[in-house]
């Protein structure tokens, strides 16, 4: 089984929630991928998502591409001259023997993987579930309401929720919104908000990674 982890909008809490479902998934006993098809803004040599999912998660890890320039992928690709290609065969090889892949996506779900491919149009010809992250905060509703029309007008199974970055006292925005993303699609965790963390600096990864509610 291939989950795509996708996102209502940029740094929303993509990987966190990548790390949290691999670990999940191998504390009950199966084996689990993750997989970064494209990672920008970082140079060669630069600990990425992929990184950090090692530290947070204790799972086999692989990141297909990286460019740069903090920008889309299908951007950053063009000002890096080089042309995104093979990325199906390249998670297809990369998934053999897994019991379950989680590929995290870059941005959003409508973000341009390469001319206009989308990162939509590469879950899609995964065949893969989509997990969509959001917050508990004010403009959520609205976020995940446009992310959740955009895969099913083309679709894309909606696995469920993740919400990241619960607070620890909760008032009445987060728990109006629980209820209404609730409405939305299945929540399949809550993340709480881990300070200082950062998804760029594997020592950061927090070592006791949990949902406060089970995916």
């Amino acid at each position: 089984m291939i989950r795509f982890v996708t996102g209502t909008d940029t740094g929303v809490g993509k990987t966190l929630a990548a790390a949290a479902l691999c670990r999940a998934e191998r504390e009950a006993g199966r084996t689990v991928l993750y997989a970064k098809p494209v990672q920008t803004g970082l140079e060669p040599g630069e600990p990425g998502d992929a990184a950090f999912v090692a530290a947070a998660a204790g799972v086999p890890v692989v990141e297909c591409l990286r460019f740069p320039d903090p920008l889309a992928p299908a951007v950053a690709a063009e000002r890096a001259g080089a042309v995104i290609d093979g990325l199906l065969a390249d998670l297809a090889k990369a998934g053999d023997g897994f019991d379950r892949v989680v590929v995290e996506g870059a941005g959003g779900l409508l973000v341009p993987l390469w001319g206009d491919v989308t990162m939509a149009d590469l879950a899609d010809r995964l065949g893969a579930g989509l997990v969509i992250v959001t917050r508990p905060s004010l403009g959520t509703l609205n976020h995940t309401a446009l992310t959740l029309e955009a895969a099913n007008g083309r679709g894309l199974p909606v696995d469920g929720l993740v919400v990241s970055g619960w607070p620890a006292d909760p008032g009445a925005t987060e728990e109006t919104n629980l209820e209404r993303l609730s409405a939305m699609a299945p929540v399949l965790g809550l993340l709480p908000a881990y300070p200082g963390l950062d998804t760029a600096d594997p020592t950061t990864a927090p070592p006791e990674l949990a949902f406060l509610t089970a995916p």
